[in-house]
C-alpha cells in the first residue's frame, strides 16, 4: 500500500459498485495503481458460507448476509481510521441490495431481514459515506456471461431469475443513493481497458461531473 501522491486524493473513498461478474475487482485494482490508493477486495475467496448460500439460499440467506455485512464493515472502519485514501470493491450499502432482493423472491424470512436492518442502522452510526461511488451497469445476461468464464465453483448455482431481481435492486439503489453520493455511472462494454476507464473516472472526479452531494444514507431503512 501507498500514499497518495495527489493533494486531490487525500482522504479520498471511492466505492465499486455493480453486479456479479461486473468486473468490481479489476477495477478497483486499476484505480489503486492509477491513484496510487489502498485497495480493499470483496471478501470472496475467504467467505466460509458463499458456496452453501448458493446450494441452499433459502437456509443460508442471513448467515451469508451478516458475515458479509460483517466484513465489510470491518473493512469500512479500517479505511476510516488508517486515514489513506482507499478504493473499496463492493461498497457496505450494497449488502442491503441482497437482503432486500431475498426477501422479495421469498428466500429470507421477513424476520430476519428486520434484525439485519436494525444492525445495519446501528452499524450506520460508525461508518463515513465514500466521496465517490463508481458503478459499473452491467446488465443480467452479460453477467452471467461473466460469471460462466470465470468457473467459480461456488457461483454454480446462480439462476438468470437472481441476477434480473438482483439487477433491479441494483436500479433502484443507485437512483436511490445518487441524490445522497455522488454517483459516476459506467458502462464497462463501452471501454477497451481498465487503465481507460481508470483515467475517465479520475477526469469526473476532477470535474465534479455528479448529479449531486449530500450526507447521509441509510439504505437499508
Amino acid at each position: 500500500m501507498s500514499e497518495s501522491p495527489n493533494p486531490n486524493y487525500t482522504n479520498l473513498f471511492i466505492g465499486i459498485a455493480g453486479m456479479i461478474g461486473a468486473g468490481k475487482s479489476t477495477l478497483a485494482k486499476t484505480l489503486g495503481e492509477h491513484l496510487g490508493i489502498d485497495v480493499y477486495y470483496e471478501p470472496v475467496a475467504d467467505n466460509e458460507y458463499l458456496e452453501d448460500f448458493y446450494k441452499d439460499t433459502a437456509k443460508y440467506a442471513f448467515a451469508t448476509q451478516i458475515y458479509l455485512l460483517n466484513r465489510r464493515f470491518q473493512q469500512h472502519q479500517e479505511i476510516i481510521w488508517t486515514g489513506r485514501s482507499a478504493v473499496q470493491d463492493r461498497t457496505i450499502y450494497e449488502d442491503s441490495i441482497f437482503a432486500k432482493m431475498l426477501v422479495q423472491i421469498g428466500l429470507m424470512d421477513k424476520r430476519d431481514y428486520a434484525t439485519y436492518q436494525q444492525l445495519f442502522k446501528h452499524m450506520s452510526n460508525f461508518m463515513c459515506r465514500p466521496n465517490v461511488i463508481v458503478y459499473l451497469d452491467v446488465k443480467p445476461e452479460r453477467s452471467m456471461q461473466r460469471i460462466d468464464a470465470r468457473g467459480r465453483a461456488a457461483e454454480s448455482g446462480i439462476t438468470m431469475e437472481y441476477l434480473e431481481a438482483l439487477y433491479q435492486g441494483y436500479r433502484e439503489f443507485i437512483n436511490d443513493i445518487s441524490r445522497y453520493i455522488p454517483v459516476i455511472e459506467i458502462d464497462y462494454d463501452r471501454f477497451h481497458t481498465a487503465e481507460e476507464m481508470a483515467a475517465v473516472i479520475e477526469r469526473e472526479y476532477l470535474d465534479h461531473n455528479f448529479l449531486r452531494r449530500a450526507t447521509a444514507f441509510h439504505p437499508a431503512r
